[in-house]
């Protein structure tokens, strides 16, 4: 189980004791609960979709493409996250994860300006749905089960509510305007 090789820099055994070794289940609920916000008395899935707010726009800094794909590479990591999650404590769909809140949320704001009244509507809008999972969102939190089922929901919400911003924006002045510099 340890690497008993010797580190090529001062003799000595990569890992010389159990201590040494990450717990990886310490890091499993670190990043499924977002560093603990998951665990907020009140709200956790609020909380976890707040983590995400400063994490659009500096995702965007990036550019579109970066944007996508991180927010792809984040939806597959929070999957698998999920499950482990779930695997390790015997629960299904455990409300202290909230690693899904936080991509429903980033898929929501693709392709918005990044203003505070897309921001503060997009954030509604992903909640309430989320909260009251409509049909067809019901449909997935119900039949999807494992740690694709934890972020599928989450995931069409997003894609719902980001639906909406897109026909708000191109119909209206509601998400205000983004200057660009």
């Amino acid at each position: 189980m340890f690497d008993t090789t010797l580190n090529r820099f001062n003799d000595v055994p990569l890992m010389q004791d159990q201590e040494s070794v990450p717990n990886s289940k310490h890091w499993v609920v670190w990043v499924a609960t977002v560093g603990g916000l998951g665990r907020a008395p009140v709200a956790p899935g609020t909380m976890g979709t707040l983590a995400a707010v400063p994490l659009v726009p500096l995702l965007a800094l990036g550019g579109e493409y970066f944007y996508m794909a991180s927010v792809g590479i984040l939806a597959l990591m929070a999957v698998i996250v999920a499950q482990v999650y779930e695997n390790l404590f015997g629960t299904s769909d455990p409300q202290e994860v909230v690693i899904d809140e936080v991509v429903g949320f980033a898929v929501a704001m693709t392709w918005l300006p990044l203003t505070w009244q897309s921001f503060l509507i997009g954030f509604a809008l992903f909640r309430a749905l989320d909260a009251i999972k409509p049909f067809p969102i019901s449909v997935l939190d119900q039949r999807v089960k494992g740690g694709l089922g934890v972020v599928a929901d989450d995931l069409l919400a997003g894609i719902m509510t980001n639906v909406a911003l897109q026909i708000i924006y191109a119909k209206t002045s509601w998400l205000g305007v983004q200057l660009v510099l």
